[in-house]
């Protein structure tokens, strides 16, 4: 554990930070999964630029996981060491996909981002002026996450606009 890094941390407990860190890690983890396996079980309109945009997020997932790691480490902690602790630390779950459709599968991406954004804002608003390392790592992530929701958005809008003209030109 680095000593004078780690002496600018004030106002918060190093442990509650590790713990926070240590759910987003569980999260992180799982989110890397459900990308990777999304990307390969998918299916309907325009499944070639869902799964280029899952295998980049997925990427992204593993890099934020990294970290993550590493800062847990640098206070002084220990990640999970274990993927059966993931689903006992998460913040926002994991939801096998069931509907391997394109919208399925982007609703419950977009839905992975949002609780995300929620988890990497309230460490963020935790460890603000308190610990300026996590913090900046916080907003790294969190600016990705965003951009993840965004890319997820489009296509799911692209998507359903061109369902819902091929709708009306059917009719």
């Amino acid at each position: 554990m680095a000593k004078r890094g780690n002496s600018i941390i004030r106002g918060i407990e190093v442990s509650q930070i590790i713990t926070l860190l240590n759910n987003a890690y569980a999260d992180e983890w799982l989110a890397y999964y459900q990308y990777f396996i999304e990307a390969k079980v998918i299916k309907g309109l325009m499944k070639d630029a869902v799964i280029a945009e899952l295998t980049l997020h997925a990427a992204d997932e593993l890099r934020h996981a990294t970290m993550v790691c590493d800062r847990i480490v640098q206070l002084g902690g220990t990640p999970l060491l274990s993927p059966q602790e993931w689903y006992t630390h998460t913040n926002c779950g994991y939801d096998a996909p069931k509907d391997f459709d394109v919208v399925g599968i982007l609703n419950d991406a977009i839905k992975g981002e949002q609780c995300a954004i929620s988890t990497y804002s309230s460490i963020a608003d935790l460890v603000k002026d308190k610990d300026i390392v996590t913090y900046d790592m916080v907003s790294q992530i969190l600016a990705d996450e965003v951009e993840h929701e965004e890319d997820l958005q489009s296509l799911h809008d692209d998507i359903a606009e061109f369902i819902e003209s091929l709708k009306g030109s059917l009719k």
